[in-house]
């Protein structure tokens, strides 16, 4: 095969996925609206193999969003609403007797999707929220000494809500961590929330997707094409170095107590990556960082409780570094 056109033929591939992941905005637009940046992060999270934390007030679209995209996709999609009761079984599958064969078989749990809604991950127990950490991080699940693989692709959107604390377990540090992105659902502006209210008044009904127009734009070949693409997006050192000053600059500021991991840091360059390749290039520039640091990042660092108590937020420190930390010409 002339290698000219295998390149051509790998760069065609590579602009056609990217198309079709752009188009999911417009489709997804269709049944929600005004959520372009958690449209992105989501499709970057899929890029990169990651999962995301979804954080907004009720009623913002959140689990609207997660159906929408798994249906512009035509993937696969569970819910699983996390309570105080839920048990791990609950999430991953169980093993169950069946009296005809008199053996146990295993019977799946609603994890064994392409993308699952954990809606409020934050209201079940460290027990039953520990649950997903091998299926966030092998993309597998051991029940009784047997590990069993979860479809690619794989991923975990969970919601928490931002101002009901009471009844609610933290999600621990190194469950956050697991997390590629914190993505934050804010409130729609007047004119979003009335076009909201226009398609209800016209009859648009959110559990009926189709009839809202949603149809699959996009599928799991593209989703290959583009991963493979993503992963021959050039780094310079520069920029490598760019992205673990940043990280470094959080282990060492004063309104921290917990800063980026080395987790973290090759979590913005694989994201910093994806937002190159959707943007266009295939190679990546100061900007790009910039651009994924907050919800890379936002939900890696702890602050310190005077820091707390004084108004300041995560995503004030991350901005405040990124203005510092010198930028490679």
């Amino acid at each position: 095969m002339d290698p000219t056109t295998d390149n051509a033929g790998n760069t065609g591939d590579s602009a056609a996925a990217r198309d079709s992941l752009e188009a999911l905005r417009a489709e997804i637009a269709k049944a929600v609206v005004g959520q372009d940046p958690a449209v992105t992060g989501l499709v970057v999270a899929l890029l990169c193999r990651g999962h995301v934390l979804l954080e907004g007030v009720p009623g913002v679209a959140k689990t609207l969003l997660v159906r929408a995209l798994a249906s512009a996709l035509e993937l696969d999609t569970k819910r699983v609403q996390f309570t105080p009761d839920l048990m791990p079984s609950d999430v991953t599958g169980s093993l169950v007797y069946d009296t005809r064969t008199a053996e146990f078989s295993f019977q799946p749990g609603p994890v064994f999707t392409n993308l699952l809604l954990a809606d409020e991950i934050n209201r079940t127990p460290p027990k039953t929220q520990s649950s997903l950490l091998e299926a966030m991080e092998e993309r597998q699940v051991t029940v009784d000494g047997t590990p069993r693989l979860l479809p690619d692709p794989f991923l975990v959107a969970a919601t928490q809500n931002p101002v009901e604390y009471e009844g609610t377990y933290p999600l621990p540090e190194a469950q956050l961590d697991r997390f590629l992105l914190k993505l934050t659902i804010p409130l729609p502006s007047r004119q979003d929330e009335i076009d909201v209210l226009t398609r209800h008044a016209s009859g648009f009904n959110p559990r009926d997707l189709r009839a809202a127009g949603v149809r699959p734009v996009a599928g799991r070949a593209d989703l290959d094409a583009a991963r493979a693409a993503v992963a021959k997006t050039t780094v310079s050192p520069e920029i490598t170095a760019y992205v673990v000053d940043i990280c470094r600059a959080t282990r060492e500021s004063p309104s921290l107590t917990l800063g980026v991991s080395p987790r973290g840091a090759t979590a913005l360059l694989a994201t910093s990556r994806a937002w190159a390749w959707l943007t266009g290039r295939d190679y990546v520039i100061p900007d790009d960082v910039k651009a994924l640091a907050l919800p890379t990042l936002r939900h890696r660092v702890q602050l310190r409780p005077e820091a707390e108590m004084e108004g300041v937020t995560a995503d004030s420190v991350i901005n405040a570094i990124l203005a510092h930390v010198p930028v490679p010409r």
